[in-house]
């Protein structure tokens, strides 16, 4: 019994634990003007999949795991929650590789970047990851093509049936479907994306021994700053990267293996340990963005700032009125007063301008204004 209760504390808050980050994540996006930009979109669309992770998938999972693998829920659920894993996954591995792509151009070719990387083009490049991400997910388990004998798994069952009864909800699993999901989803976009980082540090590399080499007053220019601004983001999100290389890497490991050896039924204890190594991928992100990156510690402290500043306002009306101005006031000077930069304190370029506003929030800062 308390084995059962710790395990149920420690699933639920790391449940909130991802909820909460990933919201933060997106706030933190749409309060501060210096991350409200182009490249920004994918960054969000990064944390609102896992924001539906934690909302969508986490809870069921949560009770397979307290329930030892028994599921009451039907099968027709069973296969929509399989479905809505797979299609989050892959949809996190595409935003990754549309965010290599984005880094790549940034860094290789900055002077091109405006034109190359349109609001018109990120949103078509949005709808391709989700749209190639519903087909890859749904399609298969709803026509039978993961199951070794081809057959549409768990439509026998009624809501109810347990695995007590032979009923569990796991994914089922052909040879040749595992070949084609591992590496079409998984190692052969995390190759491009390796090598893509790999040529994004050299040309990095490259740039700043020529920034060094340069006249100082060169040195301190818009263009520099604007490359050292760049350099820096990338290596954050490179950061990303590698953390969802270790987290996933052990679960596709797993999942190839047991694939090729044709175990439709793999160890349940296993299978839960990878598993959910790959889900706690979706707490670390939020962490990571402040932690390497100044423009999210900035806006990341002025919301938690602001939050408790409304909660310390005194209980009489006519000084909550006031206060509660002051307070808003407070902090929307706060977000909208240029910060000094995470490169160089002496940056002076304007992130407010139309080409740095991301089209994610336009409609939203059409409707402030």
């Amino acid at each position: 019994m308390a084995w059962a209760a710790l395990r149920w504390v420690v699933l639920m808050a790391f449940i909130a634990l991802t909820i909460g980050g990933n919201a933060l994540v997106c706030l933190a996006v749409a309060s501060s003007r210096r991350l409200r930009r182009l490249s920004s979109c994918f960054v969000v669309s990064l944390a609102v999949t896992d924001l539906l992770l934690a909302l969508l998938v986490l809870p069921l999972a949560a009770t397979l795991e307290l329930r030892d693998g028994r599921w009451p829920l039907g099968g027709t659920l069973c296969s929509v929650y399989l479905s809505v894993d797979v299609t989050l996954c892959a949809a996190s591995i595409f935003t990754l590789l549309a965010i290599s792509v984005d880094r790549y151009l940034a860094i290789s070719a900055p002077l091109n970047y405006t034109e190359r990387v349109t609001p018109r083009r990120v949103l078509a490049a949005l709808g391709a990851i989700w749209t190639l991400s519903l087909t890859l997910a749904f399609a298969p388990v709803h026509l039978g093509w993961n199951t070794a004998n081809f057959s549409v798994p768990n439509m026998d069952r009624e809501v109810g049936e347990e695995a007590g009864e032979g009923r569990t909800c796991r994914y089922e699993w052909n040879n040749d479907y595992v070949v084609l999901v591992a590496f079409g989803t998984y190692f052969l976009p995390l190759l491009v994306m390796c090598g893509m980082y790999h040529r994004i540090f050299c040309t990095a590399r490259e740039q700043v021994r020529r920034i060094r080499a340069a006249t100082p007053s060169f040195a301190r220019s818009a263009s520099a700053v604007a490359t050292a601004r760049e350099h820096k983001a990338t290596v954050t999100l490179a950061a990303v990267l590698g953390a969802f290389l270790v987290c996933w890497l052990p679960y596709f490991i797993y999942f190839t293996c047991m694939g090729l050896r044709r175990e439709t039924h793999p160890p349940l204890l296993a299978h839960s340990v990878v598993l959910w190594l790959g889900y706690f991928n979706s707490a670390v992100n939020p962490i990571l963005y402040p932690a390497l990156n100044r423009d999210f510690r900035q806006a990341y402290r002025q919301l938690l700032r602001c939050r408790v500043a409304r909660k310390r306002l005194p209980a009489s009306p006519r000084v909550l009125v006031r206060e509660r101005g002051a307070v808003s006031h407070g902090c929307q000077r706060k977000h909208s007063r240029s910060e000094p930069s995470a490169i160089n304190p002496r940056e002076t370029m304007d992130e407010s301008s139309p080409e740095h506003t991301s089209p994610c929030l336009a409609g939203k800062s059409e409707m402030q204004a």
